[in-house]
């Protein structure tokens, strides 16, 4: 990564991060083009220049690129999950428009830094529980997903790598959580109707049980200063990163939680506390990044004043 990047572009500038994203750039020093499928509605940040543009037209993708000649893209476009389209929609969307991002980046000599998702590891939206090979999860486990989501992001990963060896830029793909807003924190439902006695007698009927991510999240602020951390340090290649809170959204033992959901704890296991399933430790040695913000100090704050029409 270009540690003096001038000019960006973001993609998925109005979606629910991408606006919070593209307000934490705008206070740095970049030129920053920023890109959806429409042109926004409110009070976007000043000297923010807006395009529509659809990222699965390689046309469209490639004439952006080229006519702005960036030092970096932040590809944060996408859709978000499997649950709510179908799943060749989800999956055709993020590849296609990762690929077009990917490939028109390498041909500009631009960075990149995107979202991939802790769902290329196939613990979320899987049928049924799916066990860990080893806690806490670090970036080099096996990706088996389970959903279109997820081997859509396996896919713009393995895209990323074959750019990387092609034209010699280097891309951060930052593995998100859960992403919760100030204010509205989803987890905070799920945590008031949580019972660890419950979760172990019906671990997939149980509110807080079943398919998911061990009980991950991570706040968008958070997302927002790593995606800012990663576009300031010089990366070879291609590095995965997680982006998660330091711990469990649910107030419990992680490992007391592993054991009502599955019956033992994976081993081995170095988890202590209410640590989260996944580590932070390459993201804080690799970017000097570690979370701000957690479930207990969450409150609302004033977020970005424009969106989607």
């Amino acid at each position: 990564m270009d540690s003096h990047p001038e000019t960006l572009i973001v993609t998925g500038a109005l979606g629910g991060a991408g606006r919070w994203i593209v307000d934490r750039l705008a206070e740095e020093p970049y030129t920053i083009v920023a890109v959806d499928r429409d042109l926004p509605t409110g009070t976007p940040p000043d000297g923010v220049d807006f395009r529509a543009v659809d990222l699965v037209d390689a046309g469209e993708t490639t004439d952006l690129v080229l006519s702005v000649d960036p030092d970096a893209i932040v590809h944060l476009a996408a859709i978000p999950d499997p649950l709510d389209h179908a799943g060749e929609r989800v999956y055709r969307n993020n590849v296609l428009s990762t690929y077009n991002v990917l490939n028109a980046a390498g041909r500009v000599g631009a960075d990149v830094t995107w979202t991939s998702s802790e769902s290329a590891y196939g613990f979320p939206f899987a049928e049924s529980v799916r066990t860990p090979d080893v806690l806490p999860i670090e970036e080099h486990h096996p990706l088996r997903p389970a959903d279109p989501y997820g081997l859509s992001k396996v896919s713009g990963e393995e895209t990323a790598k074959t750019v990387v060896r092609r034209d010699g830029i280097s891309v951060c793909s930052i593995r998100p959580s859960w992403v919760q807003y100030p204010g509205e924190y989803f987890v905070t439902e799920l945590r008031e109707a949580f019972d660890i006695d419950v979760l172990a007698a019906d671990p997939e009927g149980a509110v807080g049980g079943g398919p998911g991510n061990y009980w991950s999240y991570v706040d968008v602020r958070d997302l927002a200063d790593q995606i800012a951390r990663s576009l300031t340090i010089d990366i070879d290649g291609h590095e995965a990163v997680h982006c998660h809170a330091q711990d469990n959204y649910l107030g419990e033992e992680t490992t007391d939680l592993f054991a009502a959901l599955l019956g033992e704890v994976p081993e081995p296991c170095s988890l202590s506390g209410e640590e989260s399933a996944f580590s932070m430790a390459k993201a804080r040695d690799l970017l000097g990044w570690t979370p701000s913000h957690d479930w207990r100090s969450e409150s609302a704050v004033d977020g970005p004043d424009f969106g989607a029409p």
